[in-house]
């Protein structure tokens, strides 16, 4: 400060009213011969001239003699120390006058003055505006030595808080990117050999040449070496930290930054080929890690584990304790888990359909359909869903041998095996009321209903998928509930006749062009079905998906006003199934029908009181990835007025050729002749003209004839819903160990009305600052049983002291984006930890 500056700031000291005394302590004298010379003029003061041998009489002079005038107590040499400071007492309710930077800013901020040398070292950081003032928006309530450095720091690097964690995290993301802005801005200001004395007194970081390389690599070493129980190759032993749970209480909380979990990934590939990961990690005991997450190799490792043991059938085999389902859903909920997501999915469904290599099928039709409805359609499922994955894998190579296993299992072992035996148990008539037929539909499930009934027909619907949408529903807060049964489809399998069976009738008739017609009337066309359904029901309505979703709300009202029985149809799957560019998209298809049924269901209650639904299927299908083979295609005699599908030929008589079943229609419908329905035995196809192959219905399987009716009832009133909550349970509240198992508790089950949900449970100091990782409690239970819904969750704190006058938090909160939000719970924990480490400085 130049000497106007000087004069206008006492000047403005001395503005008030009231007396006032200011004491300048100018250790250097730099204003001696100013103040002397009477260069110094003050509007409202004197200068008074202190001398180190004149403070008692100073003392006298101030309190006795001139009590009136306000003085400038001018001393050229530095303040005395309070053992020697006569006039200590008076300089405490007086007030003291800098010419210095580093004593203003020591001032403003409330810095005690055993601080101002480290304001003095780095006076050049606060010679800009800019950064003096977000160093004051840190806001920091108590200063030390680390925490001026620490603010410092956090400036440079844009952090909003005083946080050393804050400032290692942001240097390491930045290198992440490329050349470093961070560690020459700490150089310019003298900051870097404080940024390194701190990684060390935090972390353990400590290294004769440091570099940000050897720090990522040291904590990412550190970080594995506390998931595989310190059983780490001996070369990266001594690149270890000491101070193991403060690494993984940064590592885990940067995994679980949203903002930070891109940079992650890229410093964990880069440290992974800098210490070569691929290789040390092969020298460790596999089941050690399990659980480990700090590389994306580990996960590579892991999938090819699995993928070598599904190809030897070996689903038995375990990692640390847990078969190939629990090790896949293990590792789906650690870091990487989003990038193997599919890959972890898909591998759960080929293991689920490698199980079935000793599968039995039953001779009887009844037992058939038991064993379907209450397992086997799961396998269609799981094929299903192997797909779905698979497919969205980008890169599939790897997992080429494991997709020809699982085809060959589930075509050779299962489907081959039960489509020949439902059709050799089809062949005897008497069996058939085994189950109901969809001709009877209407009657059996439309007629007896007392209510306004929504017929929902969605084309090539199977039990595997309707069994799919039941559960979805089954959990919707509007459902009160949802009832899956079968009926037994007719012959051929197909939209005209699937289609003509779902309309009120007493008979169908087919005729030698394969043109259907209900008692007499078409039946092909929207219209033509209306006019079928209107003479039953006068007060009834046909009505395509589509019109119906497009529609606004007065328009779907006026569709549905005063009707008792609506016909929607719905066509996703055969849509496109049936095309051969889009056939392999049928499973696609199967997964948008059941968002759009449910999604259909929810509106119609809600916009016209819609309760009752009733949702079925004209036919089921198959659906094998690999082309046929031609061994596999029958070839068929050319017979004059013979209607010929890939799966049913359609004639007057039956068809005699190896590998062919001959069935009555008479059987399946009433009123039609003596048409002779002729199907392949197994998963065959006619050899005829046209693309394909993949997707076929129109023969007798139960994936194709086993047709679902899924009764659905609803509320449009509003139901009360809740999230499943979670418990902390662990008799001991107090924490003795860096690393320390707790047990929680899903207090309910899911139900329809109690919700998933996924916390964040974490423990945390009085200051909000968090001490330990970030730990994930996933509360999905459907379990009834309480034990079952106990967790046992491991966390590691942070190495550090920690202080008994000082509360700390065990907090959870929900998995959310709201950064705002209230724990749902906040325990306070007693912080026993036998090991005590300070800043160091």
């Amino acid at each position: 400060m130049d000497l106007k500056q000087i004069a206008e700031k006492l000047n403005k000291e001395f503005a008030a009213d009231e007396r006032r005394l200011v004491f300048w302590y100018d250790a250097g004298a730099e204003f001696a011969a100013d103040v002397d010379g009477g260069d110094l003029v003050l509007e409202n003061a004197a200068i008074y001239r202190l001398e180190k041998d004149n403070q008692f009489y100073t003392k006298y002079f101030l309190e006795c003699v001139d009590t009136e005038t306000s003085y400038l107590i001018y001393a050229p040499f530095p303040k005395p120390d309070i053992r020697e400071n006569h006039l200590a007492d008076m300089v405490k309710y007086s007030r003291e006058f800098f010419a210095d930077k580093a004593s203003l800013i020591c001032v403003d901020l409330g810095i005690a003055p055993e601080f101002k040398p480290i304001i003095q070292n780095h006076i050049k950081f606060f010679a800009s505006k800019e950064r003096c003032q977000k160093f004051y928006d840190l806001k920091i309530d108590s200063y030390r030595k680390d925490i001026i450095l620490i603010g410092m720091m956090s400036v440079v690097c844009k952090a909003k808080t005083a946080s050393f964690e804050e400032v290692l995290r942001a240097v390491l993301i930045d290198d992440a990117g490329g050349e470093n802005r961070y560690l020459p801005e700490f150089e310019k200001f003298g900051l870097l050999d404080s940024f390194w004395e701190l990684c060390e007194a935090l972390y353990g970081y400590h290294d004769i040449s440091p570099s940000l390389k050897n720090l990522a690599a040291s904590f990412f070493i550190t970080y594995t070496g506390h998931y595989v129980n310190d059983n780490l190759p001996p070369k990266w032993r001594n690149r270890a930290t000491p101070k193991t749970g403060s690494v993984v209480a940064f590592m885990d909380n940067m995994m679980n930054n949203a903002r930070c979990r891109a940079a992650y990934d890229e410093i964990s590939r880069n440290v992974a080929a800098d210490i070569n990961a691929a290789i040390f990690l092969r020298e460790m005991a596999f089941d050690s890690l399990a659980e480990c997450d700090s590389f994306e190799i580990i996960d590579e490792m892991i999938v090819a584990w699995v993928v070598d043991n599904l190809l030897s059938e070996n689903t038995g085999a375990k990692l640390a304790g847990m078969d190939i389902n629990a090790i896949c859903r293990r590792r789906k909920t650690l870091h990487f888990g989003n990038m193997f997501r599919d890959v972890y999915s898909m591998l759960i469904r080929a293991c689920q359909i490698i199980e079935i290599t000793g599968y039995r099928c039953p001779e009887e039709l009844s037992a058939i359909i038991r064993q379907y409805t209450k397992n086997d359609y799961k396998y269609d499922t799981y094929y299903r869903e192997f797909y779905t994955y698979y497919d969205r894998i980008e890169s599939r190579t790897d997992f080429e041998a494991l997709r020809e296993r699982v085809e060959n299992i589930y075509t050779n072992v299962y489907l081959d095996k039960i489509t020949l035996s439902w059709s050799n148990a089809l062949s005897a008539e008497e069996s058939i009321e085994a189950a109901t037929g969809q001709e009877c539909f209407y009657r059996r499930h439309v007629l007896p209903a007392k209510e306004r009934v929504v017929v929902i027909i969605s084309d090539a619907l199977r039990y595997e998928v309707a069994a799919e949408l039941m559960e979805i529903l089954s959990e919707d807060e509007k459902c009160r509930s949802a009832h899956l049964d079968i009926m037994y489809g007719v012959l051929p399998s197909v939209t005209k006749l699937g289609m003509a069976a779902l309309l009120p009738h007493e008979k169908i008739e087919v005729d030698n062009s394969f043109k259907v017609s209900v008692d007499g009337r078409p039946c092909d066309t929207l219209s033509q079905r209306e006019a079928i359904l209107r003479s039953e029901v006068t007060n009834s309505r046909c009505l395509q998906y589509d019109e119906v979703m497009a529609a606004k709300r007065e328009e779907i009202r006026s569709m549905f006003g005063n009707k008792e029985v609506v016909y929607v149809y719905h066509n996703q799957i055969d849509a496109r199934g049936d095309k051969a560019s889009t056939e392999n998209e049928v499973f696609y298809a199967c997964a948008e029908s059941v968002k759009e049924i449910h999604r259909m269901v929810r509106r119609l209650t809600e916009d016209v009181s819609a309760r009752h639904f009733v949702i079925t299927a004209d036919h089921g299908f198959i659906y094998k990835r690999d082309k046929i083979r031609e061994y596999d295609k029958i070839n068929c005699p050319e017979l004059k007025g013979i209607y010929v599908g890939k799966r049913y030929i359609i004639s007057r008589e039956p068809i005699e050729a190896d590998g062919v079943r001959n069935y009555r229609m008479s059987t399946f419908l009433r009123g039609s002749d003596s048409l002779n329905v002729a199907v392949p035995s197994g998963t065959s196809i006619f050899k005829i003209a046209g693309s394909g192959q993949n997707y076929v219905h129109g023969g007798a399987s139960p994936q194709e004839m086993l047709i679902p009716v899924l009764d659905v009832k609803t509320s449009s009133g509003h139901q009360e819903t809740r999230i499943a909550a979670v418990d902390f349970i662990s008799t001991t509240k107090k924490i003795t160990s860096l690393v320390q198992s707790l047990e929680f508790y899903q207090t309910e089950p899911v139900t329809d009305i109690v919700k998933e949900a996924v916390y964040k449970l974490f423990f945390v100091s009085d200051e909000n600052e968090k001490i330990s990782n970030e730990v994930t409690f996933e509360a999905k239970s459907r379990d009834s049983e309480a034990a079952k819904r106990i967790s046992r969750l491991k966390f590691t704190f942070k190495n550090k002291r920690y202080h008994g006058d000082k509360k700390y938090y065990l907090v959870a909160y929900l998995d959310s984006s709201n950064s705002f939000a209230e724990p749902v719970f906040k325990y306070e924990m007693v912080m026993d930890i036998a090991f005590a480490d300070d800043f160091g400085f």
